[in-house]
């Protein structure tokens, strides 16, 4: 028995396979504007490591460079199927494919959802990682002639050249660290100390 069944014309069927098609062609290009995204974050991300609180905040990049590519692969598959089933010969060879493709792609649809949700999450905490990191590296800042360390004050005034930002919050964080190295400074005078 059959929920909803509809019987379509060969023309119908036609213009759903054509309509499905450019919807297919749609995602896929959606899907690679994913991926596309994917890489830009991880790259920025890479760029400004030092920058960022020890946190395991690559979960973002890699699931959208994932979904791209499954989208990608899914809906290309899809577009194949539509066109071909305009041609009837071609229609009988998929029509055992639809169901478990239909299937795959509800499922895919899903997690789709369930990493945008993820991700929509993750914003917080990947705000919360670069202020962290922005307030150490702003603390260290003076320690350019410590190993490991040596690149983090280029680092600092480019991200903030880059972004017209002074501080984490605000030009008044720079009044609250030391940010010029001790050996610069004669320790031996009290006003200096203070």
């Amino acid at each position: 028995m059959a929920v909803l069944r509809v019987k379509f014309t060969k023309t119908k069927r036609d213009k759903l396979a054509q309509v499905l098609w450019i919807l297919n062609w749609i995602s896929v290009v959606t899907g690679a504007i994913l991926f596309a995204l994917g890489l830009f974050l991880k790259v920025e991300i890479n760029k400004r490591v030092e920058l960022m609180a020890e946190r395991d905040i690559q979960y973002v990049p890699n699931m959208l460079i994932a979904v791209g590519l499954i989208a990608c692969a899914i809906n290309f598959l899809g577009g194949k199927i539509c066109y071909d089933c305009v041609d009837t010969t071609k229609f009988l060879r998929w029509k055992l494919i639809m169901l478990p493709y239909i299937v795959c792609t509800f499922f895919f649809t899903f997690c789709v959802l369930v990493g945008a949700l993820m991700c929509y999450s993750m914003r917080g905490e990947l705000e919360e990682s670069l202020a962290l990191g922005l307030t150490q590296a702003m603390r260290f800042y003076k320690d350019t002639d410590i190993p490991g360390r040596c690149f983090l004050k280029r680092t600092v005034d480019m991200l903030q050249i880059q972004f017209q930002c002074c501080g984490n919050s605000g030009y008044k964080d720079w009044f609250q660290i030391q940010w010029i190295s001790n050996r610069y400074l004669d320790m031996s005078q009290q006003h200096v100390v203070e």
